[in-house]
């Protein structure tokens, strides 16, 4: 596809909405992931010596 101006790049043949939507989207989704997956891995490290406390002094 060939397009004559920068405006008509941005058009996308008159399906803007859902290129630029899904593009930006799946940018939404490539940051949040990675944030999430942090949040997680803090979680579960805290439940872990949380346990470990407990099972240390219940000895």
């Amino acid at each position: 596809m060939q397009w004559h101006s920068v405006s008509e790049f941005f058009e996308m043949g008159g399906y803007a909405f859902y290129v630029w939507g899904s593009f930006g989207a799946c940018a939404v989704a490539m940051l949040v992931e990675p944030w999430l997956l942090r949040q997680h891995n803090r979680s579960v490290i805290r439940s872990l010596k949380r346990q470990q406390r407990a099972n240390a002094g219940a000895a």
